[in-house]
């Protein structure tokens, strides 16, 4: 099978290293493919996105890489865009502006629409997350828990991303503490969120990065969720969400075995223009 990652993070954003550290390292590796996502900026202070002024810069840097490696490897040019209702721009605004290959849509910030207040879910500190969870949603972990696939909901239908980012990243942080993946409630609103990706044929990644930072015991979206999503036939990548070059094929090989073992028989590679299956061998 070949080997690919369209969920990379640079120095621009959160990341460890410059671009072509990245190329380098999946030259090294025998990847086909390599797209970058960095995480579009967001108009409010932060430590994770790309800053508005640099932008142009990190667009330009991937495209120069595109061209210099284009003998050697496919790099496609992408960002991780938020999706804050009230807060962020549209995701077209992006497409725009830098003429993106493709887009991850992603939920890091929760927005309680009662009141207004973002509940920063991501991060590996549960203090952050129990602490937005307390002041955002006094504790109501039903409520917030519907806010965040509803807000991933409005993201399908509104912005339609190409792949949706950590689907289920709603519980890392977590933990089992507030809530288990097994009570109907939950599994209610995850089934909500998967018949609409369904209806907007959206690809949903196969995320890694929890289990090898040690941050979650399993995959995002975790297995029963994939076994959903392979009954209802919904596409899939891999991702190493990395933010180092080291990262970029961390557990891709057990993932795609799992995920044979489920039932799907394909993955999505991106190949410029679109997106096709490739066969999980």
């Amino acid at each position: 099978m070949q080997l690919f990652n369209f969920h990379t993070h640079t120095h621009y954003c959160d990341g460890s290293a410059e671009p072509e550290a990245y190329v380098k390292q999946a030259i090294q590796l025998g990847f086909s493919t390599l797209g970058f996502s960095g995480h579009a900026p967001i108009p409010f202070k932060n430590e994770f996105a790309i800053k508005e002024v640099e932008l142009q810069n990190y667009c330009e840097s991937i495209r120069s890489l595109k061209t210099k490696y284009a003998d050697k490897i496919k790099i496609y040019l992408a960002l991780e865009i938020d999706y804050i209702p009230g807060f962020t721009k549209d995701f077209s605004a992006f497409n725009t502006e830098c003429k993106l290959d493709y887009t991850i849509g992603s939920v890091h910030l929760v927005v309680n629409p009662e009141n207004n207040i973002r509940w920063f879910i991501d991060g590996g500190n549960t203090d952050t997350y129990d602490n937005g969870l307390q002041l955002a949603f006094h504790n109501d972990i039903r409520t917030a828990v519907k806010a965040y696939y509803h807000q991933i909901n409005s993201m399908i239908l509104t912005q339609k991303p190409d792949i949706i980012g950590h689907f289920d990243k709603i519980k890392m942080n977590n933990k089992n503490r507030f809530f288990t993946q097994n009570e109907k409630w939950y599994m209610d609103l995850v089934m909500e969120s998967l018949d609409i990706i369904k209806s907007q044929q959206s690809i949903v990644e196969v995320n890694t990065r929890g289990l090898y930072k040690k941050r979650s015991d399993e995959l995002f979206p975790s297995l029963p969720i994939l076994m959903e999503m392979q009954r209802l036939n919904i596409p899939i990548t891999i991702s190493a969400d990395a933010h180092k070059p080291e990262e970029l094929d961390l557990l891709f090989q057990e993932t795609a075995g799992q995920l044979k073992e489920i039932g799907y028989a394909n993955v999505m590679v991106f190949d410029g223009k679109a997106w096709n299956e490739v066969a999980i061998k």
